[in-house]
């Protein structure tokens, strides 16, 4: 069934990723919608089935059933929480979007302190959380990927950043035409704008399930973001190649002085040995840098896309009958 020439524009659109959280959607759904019902907005929701395999995408569709404001998306396979991001904020009407996790570690009820600050003139508003329910490893991992994400972004506000964030829909113009397979939301908002506000909100614990984001997977998040959004590790590279270049050049004078004053040379294989292994690591970690630099290059020039929707499920109003497209 082909879709109608105009969509109709709401004043909310509600944008939540989905991976493997099957057991958390309806009790999400059940504290959501008395929330926005009570802002008295026209809303949609859109959940983002990010190739999980599990029933998630069977209760998107029974909810899309229920309620017509609630559309479904099913990528075509697991390609990330923010490639599904981009996916559902470029599906999204509502002139304010807001983005959420499928846990319920964002709490509907916080939502109304984003909106309440977007009011105030501010065009991306974080909901911080007053503590992390996370272990010590993984928060020192979030805290790493914050000085990344500080990095590429340019903003001192970046430590402030999380998932359950709200902004206004005419940021979206900024980054429409992008298809890099590297995405991060928070370094797409900073291209259109720097008004960036935060509001301390509650974490809950995650009702169900286990989170997707495991340490090994957060410092790899931590390395695409400076690596595809920013040059400070080539310019790192740079400045380590200088220190240990000038340390080459005071073993060469005191090679030379010891030379010229006793009139023999430095004694021992292991301190030959040891220069040439620091000076070899340290080219080879330059290389590596470039190498990083060079891949996404790579990955560019293929225009390999962050996203492919399989399926798109909502409900027709006009025919009352559920509306499925293969994409």
């Amino acid at each position: 069934m082909a879709n109608g020439s105009c969509m109709k524009k709401n004043e909310l659109s509600v944008v939540i990723p989905c991976y493997r959280s099957g057991g958390n959607l309806r009790p999400l759904y059940e504290r959501l919608m008395p929330i926005l019902d009570a802002l008295a907005v026209d809303y949609e929701i859109i959940f983002v089935e990010d190739g999980g395999g599990d029933s998630t995408w069977e209760e998107i569709c029974l909810l899309a059933l229920r309620d017509g404001r609630i559309r479904g998306i099913k990528l075509a396979r697991n390609y990330g929480q923010h490639n599904a991001l981009l996916c559902g904020i470029r599906a999204a009407t509502g002139e304010i979007i807001i983005t959420m996790d499928d846990d319920l570690q964002n709490p509907p009820e916080e939502i109304h302190k984003l909106l309440a600050k977007i009011r105030e003139g501010y065009d991306v508003v974080y909901g911080t959380p007053e503590e992390e329910n996370h272990g010590f490893l993984r928060n020192a991992a979030s805290r790493i990927t914050k000085i990344a994400l500080q990095s590429a972004m340019g903003v001192a506000s970046a430590s402030k950043v999380s998932a359950f964030r709200a902004f206004k829909r005419k940021l979206c113009a900024a980054f429409d035409a992008y298809r890099s397979p590297t995405v991060n939301i928070e370094v797409l908002l900073s291209w259109a704008t720097t008004s960036f506000s935060s509001v301390s909100v509650r974490q809950d614990k995650r009702i169900s399930g286990e989170s997707g984001y495991t340490l090994r997977k957060l410092m790899a998040h931590a390395i695409n973001m400076m690596t595809g959004f920013s040059t400070l590790p080539l310019r790192v590279a740079s400045m380590i190649g200088l220190v240990f270049a000038c340390g080459g050049g005071v073993v060469l004078a005191y090679v030379i002085a010891r030379y010229l004053i006793s009139g023999s040379a430095v004694p021992g294989f292991s301190f030959l040995a040891s220069i040439v292994s620091i000076f070899s690591g340290v080219q080879l970690f330059a290389l590596g840098i470039i190498g990083e630099y060079l891949s996404r290059m790579h990955f560019r020039m293929m225009e390999r896309p962050p996203y492919a929707v399989d399926v798109i499920f909502e409900v027709s109003k006009s025919a009352l009958a559920p509306e499925i497209r293969s994409e």
